[in-house]
């Protein structure tokens, strides 16, 4: 395992999935087009719900894109990181309005699994991770999670300590 790398990836997932709260905080509601349009589908839930947005996204990408070579991978790592990242949140979100929860609700491992499995699996050819730092990318990603989110509502940047 090569656990420097491993830590580097995941202060970088920290930074994309932290970066969408810091705008939320920046901008309140300027540019907070839901991604999913206030689509409701047919089991009465929305496909993402209304904290999945356009800003979101594009602060998670933009600032994993920025933070990467700080952290020793290439800017372009950082939006496939950011861009997967996103992705496994949005599936996330999915499953859980599927299962009828509320936005901005807590499942602890579907809110960290997705965020940090997709990223890890995608980047594992650019930055030479293998499957076993893969799983501890997850695993870090999943506990530090709980401590960065207290940290965050500490800092008022989340609207609840998870």
């Amino acid at each position: 395992m090569q656990l420097q790398l491993v830590v580097r990836f995941v202060i970088l997932l920290a930074i994309a999935n932290g970066a969408p709260l810091l705008a939320k905080k920046l901008l309140g509601s300027s540019l907070a087009h839901p991604l999913d349009g206030g689509r409701i589908l047919s089991d009465g839930h929305p496909l993402f719900g209304p904290s999945k947005t356009v800003r979101g996204v594009v602060a998670c990408v933009a600032a994993a894109a920025l933070c990467a070579p700080l952290l020793g991978f290439d800017w372009t790592t950082g939006i496939l990181v950011g861009s997967a990242a996103m992705a496994g949140d949005l599936v996330s979100s999915f499953l859980k309005r599927r299962m009828g929860r509320p936005p901005s609700s807590r499942a602890w491992g579907l809110d960290q699994i997705p965020e940090s499995l997709f990223p890890a699996l995608a980047s594992m050819d650019n930055v030479g991770l293998t499957l076993a730092d893969t799983f501890l990318v997850v695993v870090l990603f999943t506990l530090s999670g709980q401590v960065i989110s207290l940290l965050l509502f500490k800092m008022r940047l989340r609207d609840h300590p998870y």
